[in-house]
């Protein structure tokens, strides 16, 4: 193999994987899915929570054959890294330095991912989670800027009655989750900014477990003893500081395939062969005074990759990442009155998405990565704020509601924590139940003729029944039937009372048909 081929390889995979599941995260109108999907549904974690054998063994068998090339090529938070490092040290020929392994940190960090697996500390799991921390810090800090910019299109289109773009509201689902996610941001970028695979190597679970299979691989670097002259360079080349050129070592476990050692070493020292292949045979070795030079034209040219869209995302997301903190535009009634936004009901059981059976199932499944969050269209999803689940996302029906017809969130879904699901199987899903509020009701509170709730009922669970004690008979109050309710979510929504409806959704702990 060309001493560039493995790396240039490399870099293209990792360049689509990268900003396939990229997209995925910034699409909002729910087509990409269809032909990307299956990006996700690869990441180790969520193929692990979903019982998915068949990748989980595709992945194991890569990493024994060919070493960690999960983490430099399927892995988005990997690839965000050598993107970010790339952007720092492109124009130096001195990057990286080899460090031992911090063992005690690494196998730690996935004791504790072991442990909240089984106690169901779920918030634990998706905090260490490295898809699903790339997901977040996609949905929180880039997708608001990718959205603006989408709006921004609509509005210049409009003046040319073109409807190629359409506005999408901007809004701040989680104040915490946004939080978690710019820090896990920053701490990435500075990691990789001063060294490289920092976190990779020394805090990501996932690169943790599959580093007790990469010393076993079948394909591994080599370093030939009689070639190599010792000058460094794979060292200094190493983004997972995981070369000692000095002494001729390798730490297996960390190494990541990326192919960088083999492209800059001068001498072709350095091969990617099983153990038992024999050895190139031993060249002539270049002048000493030559070395130096092609040292140095080497080591200028090796990093080709296009980091332009690497560079936007990660200076848009410091630059214009607040943007979902952008007060919204005031509501007005007519013109003449503000109207109140809704508050959120306090449910004494969260309400989850149609497929996810149980509330237990899904919260022991999900791992909190906001690709449903950031696929819904009705904005009827947003992570949880509850400390032992939080991140993982559940509904609330402020800004809309779940139509019968959609099942965007179980289509993309790659933990199976939300099973998929066809629109007729939705139809007869119960996933809360309705609970009527009469002092909130401008029915009972203000005398007023309404019935909102049982007109816009999609499943006919509601209806109207005169008000006792009404002697003029025009005032009909709700009669819920929660044989019929699927806990869409309709009757909350369009209910006008406010701050607080007057009907709302209370979750159920299983899901039953209907």
């Amino acid at each position: 193999m060309h001493k560039k081929t493995l790396q240039r390889i490399r870099r293209v995979l990792a360049a689509l994987f990268f900003l396939g599941i990229t997209l995925m995260f910034l699409d909002f109108s729910g087509t990409l899915h269809k032909f990307l999907g299956w990006m996700a549904k690869a990441q180790f974690l969520p193929a692990v929570l979903a019982l998915n054998f068949i990748v989980i063994a595709i992945l194991l068998i890569i990493t024994l054959l060919f070493g960690r090339i999960y983490c430099s090529v399927i892995c988005p938070l990997g690839v965000f890294q050598d993107g970010v490092a790339h952007v720092h040290n492109w124009a130096k020929k001195s990057r990286y330095t080899y460090s031992k392994a911090h063992n005690i940190l690494r196998y730690t960090m996935l004791g504790v991912l072991i442990v909240a697996l089984i106690a169901g500390v779920n918030s634990l799991v998706a905090l260490l989670a490295p898809y699903s921390a790339y997901g977040r810090i996609v949905q929180n800090l880039f997708s608001p800027v990718w959205q603006w910019i989408n709006n921004g299109l609509a509005t210049i289109s409009e003046h040319f009655n073109s409807y190629a773009f359409y506005t999408k509201e901007v809004w701040m689902r989680s104040l915490p989750t946004f939080i978690i996610a710019a820090v896990t941001f920053v701490v990435v970028v500075i990691l990789a900014w001063r060294n490289g695979r920092t976190y990779c190597n020394n805090i990501c679970p996932v690169g943790t477990f599959l580093s007790f299979f990469s010393r076993f691989s079948w394909f591994k670097m080599h370093i030939n003893e009689e070639k190599c002259v010792q000058c460094g360079l794979c060292t200094k080349n190493c983004k997972a500081s995981c070369i000692d050129g000095k002494n001729g070592f390798v730490d297996y476990s960390r190494c990541v395939t990326c192919g960088n050692c083999m492209a800059v070493c001068p001498k072709e020292a350095i091969e990617y062969k099983h153990a038992t292949a024999k050895p190139a045979p031993v060249e002539t070795l270049r002048a000493t005074s030559l070395q130096t030079d092609e040292n140095d034209n080497e080591t200028d040219n090796t990093e080709t990759v296009d980091t332009s869209k690497r560079a936007f995302l990660v200076g848009s997301a410091v630059v214009l990442g607040t943007a979902a903190f952008a007060q919204e535009k005031k509501k007005v009634d007519g013109g003449l009155a503000a109207i109140k936004d809704k508050v959120i009901p306090e449910r004494k059981t969260p309400i989850v998405p149609a497929g996810a059976g149980s509330l237990n199932r899904f919260r022991t499944r999900c791992t909190g990565c906001q690709l449903c969050v950031s696929q819904c269209p009705n904005d009827v999803l947003r992570p949880s704020t509850d400390l032992m689940h939080l991140m993982q996302p559940e509904m609330s029906y402020e800004r809309g509601w779940c139509r019968p017809e959609c099942t965007a969130c179980s289509d993309v879904c790659p933990a199976d924590a939300i099973a998929k699901i066809t629109k007729e199987e939705k139809t007869s899903i119960a996933k809360g139940r309705a609970v009527w509020v009469p002092k909130n009701c401008i029915v009972t509170a203000n005398g007023i003729p309404c019935g909102n709730c049982a007109r816009h009922c999609p499943a006919d669970a509601i209806e109207m029944v005169p008000l006792q004690g009404d002697e003029t008979g025009k005032l009909l109050i709700p009669a819920i039937n929660e044989s019929k309710c699927i806990g869409c979510g309709a009757c909350e929504y369009v209910c006008p009372a406010r701050p607080a409806s007057a009907i709302y959704i209370e979750g159920l702990e299983q899901q039953r048909l209907i």
